[in-house]
């Protein structure tokens, strides 16, 4: 009995882990039911602040005008590290006509530098939502998840994507009327 019990824990530690959970999408990027990926009824996505990584405040308006990619990511999280290539990957390809935006949480401020140098994301903004408050704006509940939003800051896509799908969906993005 007590190995079955620590089984059942050991299984359910796995299938929690990182980048599972409610945030994924289907093969066309869908968000859902809903299609709701926000703060609610009549918030606008874009109506958000934050802090960078290195202490320079961000406001979500600046995204106005430009497709913008929102990657919720933790510094502990193997499956973050491995998007990574992806993120540069977009970055290279279609930096000048798309904002990617890291958001970092679910750890303390001090491990969010280290996991930026290691996934060589420097070339990117990465914010520091240690609170949660972006997360919790976007609806986020699992980390590794990709949020794709229109000039308008409208969502077309959110969940998770391996490190080759990243930039394929961010020309997806560019490419959508």
């Amino acid at each position: 009995m007590r190995r079955l019990v620590l089984l059942g824990v050991v299984m359910a530690v796995v299938l929690s882990g990182c980048g599972s959970g409610g945030d994924r999408t289907g093969p066309t990027g869908d968000t859902g039911p809903s299609g709701a990926a926000g703060p609610g009824a009549g918030g606008s996505l874009l109506a958000f602040s934050g802090t960078t990584i290195d202490g320079k405040p961000f406001d979500g308006k600046s995204l106005a005008g430009k497709p913008a990619v929102l990657w919720f990511w933790a510094p502990w999280c193997p499956v973050c590290l491995q998007q990574a290539p992806g993120v540069r990957a977009a970055v290279e390809q279609y930096g000048d006509r798309v904002t990617i935006v890291g958001v970092a949480g679910l750890d303390k401020a001090a491990a969010m530098p280290e996991f930026v140098r290691l996934a060589k994301v420097e070339s990117i903004t990465n914010l520091s939502d240690e609170a949660g408050a972006v997360w919790k704006h976007f609806g986020i509940t699992s980390q590794s998840t990709f949020v794709l939003l229109d000039a308008a800051g409208q969502p077309t896509g959110r969940g998770v994507l391996s490190a080759d799908q990243v930039p394929g969906k961010v020309k997806e993005l560019l490419d959508a009327p």
